[in-house]
């Protein structure tokens, strides 16, 4: 899932599956296609060998922000023969993408909207992991949504790109279970990588073929946006724990890409923004809450009390 011509869009999990946005790019050679790799590329890389594939390259967006160190890209967290590249901008993956000279690019949540001459480099064209089951939750953060929504299913959608966001045909879709417990992207990252890249050998047969990939209907779509400074951003704790537990992890998988602050609490009179919460007690001494229909425990939150 590309994002849009916001800055900062994109998904984004340290460590997983979907925090580094990069594309990566694979060689031409002989009787053996390479391909463009992208975000989990410690992962990726090694499933595309096995494949019978070469990535050779990965481009990855220049950031302005500081982001932690085990989600940055460079020589440790780039397997050895790969190119890394970095765009200043959606214009430069263009260019860099022609160095690569790659067969197929292969995007894992790189953050901008990219030109269709960028997409349209790599003879067999592009290809992006969106997580979701397509077309419901096109957009930027549809894990959030999926959790927001009450779907109790992560989804996953292998698909061609095209000028818009998360348009083009599906190549492959599967789905994982929401657990209780699957509160950060670290959680639950590895398992999305796992489904994901079940599907890679028939998405590839796909994708060699030339099958365009089976058309998405306007029926059942809907727009994963950014959340907003509503009712969503404040917890209502006359409602079901349930949704109130969601409603916490959801705005965990905004990744703070907005400066909207949420979920925001009030205890005892003291404005708290809930970071991760349980449904059972966790026996840490962490905080019981009565909600609407049962106990809700506050394992980490954060104190917003306004400077006088």
């Amino acid at each position: 899932m590309p994002g849009d011509d916001r800055p900062g869009n994109g998904i984004g999990a340290p460590q997983a599956i979907c925090r580094a946005r990069e594309i990566a790019a694979r060689d031409r050679a002989p009787n053996r296609r390479r391909r463009n790799v992208l975000p989990v590329v410690e992962r990726l890389v090694p499933v595309l060998r096995d494949l019978g594939h070469e990535p050779v390259g990965v481009v990855t967006a220049r950031s302005d922000k500081d982001r932690p160190s085990d989600t940055t890209l460079g020589d440790r967290s780039v397997p050895a023969g790969l190119d890394l590249l970095f765009a200043k901008d959606k214009w430069s993956v263009e260019p860099l993408l022609h160095a690569l000279r790659p067969d197929l690019t292969m995007c894992w949540g790189f953050p901008w909207k990219l030109p269709q001459a960028a997409l349209d480099v790599a003879p067999l064209g592009s290809i992006n992991l969106h997580p979701a089951l397509l077309p419901r939750h096109r957009g930027p953060i549809p894990l959030a949504w999926a959790l927001r929504d009450g779907d109790g299913r992560f989804g996953i959608t292998w698909h061609r790109m095209d000028a818009e966001l998360d348009t083009g045909g599906i190549l492959g879709q599967t789905s994982i279970p929401i657990e209780d417990d699957d509160i950060m992207i670290t959680d639950f990252g590895p398992k999305i990588g796992t489904a994901a890249f079940g599907l890679l050998p028939r998405v590839l047969e796909r994708v060699a073929a030339g099958d365009p990939g089976d058309a998405q209907s306007e029926e059942g779509a809907s727009w994963a946006g950014h959340f907003e400074d509503d009712e969503y951003a404040r917890v209502d704790w006359s409602q079901p724990v349930r949704r109130i537990h969601d409603q916490v992890r959801a705005w965990n998988l905004t990744f703070v890409l907005t400066d909207v602050v949420g979920p925001v609490a009030e205890l005892d009179g003291e404005r708290l923004r809930l970071v991760r919460t349980s449904l059972r007690d966790p026996g840490d001494g962490s905080r019981r809450i009565e909600c609407g229909d049962g106990p809700l425990w506050i394992v980490e939150s954060q104190s917003l009390r306004e400077s006088s």
